[in-house]
């Protein structure tokens, strides 16, 4: 472990010493104090990564030492000792800003454990300032958490192509965030100030998406009862984004060849082009040229779209972003929820990193809101996540054997229920994996009626998504 300065401060020289022996003998470097107004004025020359202070001190106590630290420096975690050992002395501690507290007497191995698990903590912490300041200089990509070198390409890109009206496509697995691209995209470029249109090329028909996309004129088929524009139409000075594109049909991808290669656009049932001015970015998490080399796309319009590529990373690959954006949801989803949560666990930050998040960014989102939402502790913890990563196995059904007919009915019935509700979750999971998490198209392709779907996905705590994004 790389040697750490911590300041203890206890008006007891035996308690003093023994800690300095405990500490110094597992790696870190201590100063003692005798009294908390010692330890304060010390702390305005010297930098400390961990505080350990009595509570019950002549002049000031540790309480008044905690409260001076967390003022002038927040960042620093502080352990409370006590003899005190009563609910109401650690309650008041938890809530000035103490980490921990450990009751008199201690072992070598509590203390060292405590601290250990204070440091770890710290780190958690300071993650939340460290993406307050990549916020800050990521202005133009305001809505991205993320400084890897892997997203560091992607925001440089961005920038390269914004300015211009090149088309551009977007690639990379559902959940990734392929629509915060084209709209990063669409406000850095000069067209800011004009529509920024939408459409998921898979939530219609055929018929429906060509009307949607062109237009149409009144009475040009059963059901359009007055013109309307398309979304080209809508969008004329601003961006179009064409979402999951590999799903329109050939017939689709024809008429669309022809609107990008003629920049006009004829409505359904009409006779005179429509001339339009839009930037055109595409998204798909499937390989288009597999799909061209299958004949399920042309290539020509692949040709077309392909001018500028834009290939994002899945999570798993963007080396340390997985913490920063972990922090972001708790931060975000506390405020919304009006919970006090300071941070994630170790045990539970561990057993993140160790899951291969299929549903990427996205996944992990609805993830931290679940916690978020059930957790009733200051730290997400371990069990708020519901997750087990490959590898790690639930409990065994036989930790515990029942010992009578009663408790042996009890137990078959629990794990019936944890069966099946083990089997919802990856029912449901899987479905919005395949359908980038649409509720509609999954609920479509699994054969049950939406509200049906929606009934499991908030009994499961999953949150799917209304609208197309990326």
């Amino acid at each position: 472990m790389e040697k750490l300065n911590i300041l203890v401060v206890d008006d007891d020289a035996v308690i003093r010493q023994g800690l300095r022996r405990i500490l110094e003998g597992r790696g870190y470097s201590v100063e003692l104090f005798a009294s908390g107004a010692l330890a304060v004025e010390r702390m305005t020359t010297q930098q400390f990564g961990l505080v350990i202070t009595d509570l019950k001190m002549p002049g000031m106590s540790g309480i008044e030492v905690l409260k001076h630290i967390k003022t002038t420096q927040p960042e620093v975690p502080i352990i409370m000792i006590t003899g005190y050992s009563t609910v109401d002395t650690a309650v008041e501690a938890m809530k000035n800003g103490a980490v921990d507290y450990i009751a008199k007497p201690f072992t070598p191995e509590e203390i060292a454990e405590k601290v250990q698990s204070a440091l770890e903590q710290k780190v958690i912490l300071l993650d939340d300032i460290y993406i307050r300041k990549e916020l800050r200089d990521f202005k133009g990509f305001d809505r991205f958490i993320g400084a890897s070198r892997e997203m560091e390409r992607v925001y440089r890109r961005i920038l390269q192509v914004a300015p211009t009206d090149s088309t551009v496509l977007i690639t990379g697995e559902s959940g990734t965030g392929k629509e915060l691209v084209a709209q990063a995209i669409h406000r850095n470029s000069a067209r800011r100030d004009y529509p920024f249109v939408a459409v998921d090329c898979t939530s219609l028909v055929e018929n429906l998406l060509e009307s949607e996309l062109f237009g149409h004129v009144k009475g040009s088929f059963t059901g359009a009862v007055q013109t309307k524009s398309g979304l080209f139409k809508i969008a004329d000075n601003g961006t179009l984004f064409l979402d999951e594109v590999a799903n329109i049909s050939l017939t689709t991808q024809a008429k669309l060849l022809r609107v990008l290669q003629e920049r006009e656009v004829t409505p359904i049932g009409g006779t005179q082009p429509v001339p339009i001015n839009i930037r055109l970015v595409a998204a798909t998490n499937r390989n288009l040229r597999d799909l061209v080399a299958e004949g399920k796309f042309r290539d020509d319009l692949f040709f077309r779209l392909n001018i500028i590529p834009i290939d994002l990373p899945p999570l798993r690959e963007r080396s340390g972003d997985l913490r920063l954006l972990t922090a972001h949801f708790i931060k975000h989803f506390a405020e919304e929820l009006g919970k006090e949560i300071k941070g994630i666990a170790p045990e539970a930050l561990r057993m993140l990193e160790n899951y291969h998040f299929p549903g990427n960014v996205r996944e992990l989102e609805n993830l931290i809101e679940r916690a978020v939402v059930l957790t009733e502790e200051e730290f997400i913890q371990r069990e708020d996540l519901e997750l087990h990563p490959p590898g790690e196995e639930r409990a065994s059904p036989l930790d515990h054997i029942p010992h009578s007919h009663e408790e042996l009915k009890l137990k078959k019935r629990q794990l019936r229920v944890r069966a099946v509700e083990s089997l919802e979750r990856a029912f449901l999971l899987e479905a919005l994996n395949r359908n980038d998490w649409s509720v509609t198209r999954a609920a479509k392709e699994v054969g049950m009626l939406r509200p049906n779907f929606q009934a499991l996905l908030k009994k499961q705590g999953i949150s799917g998504r209304e609208g197309p994004t990326s």
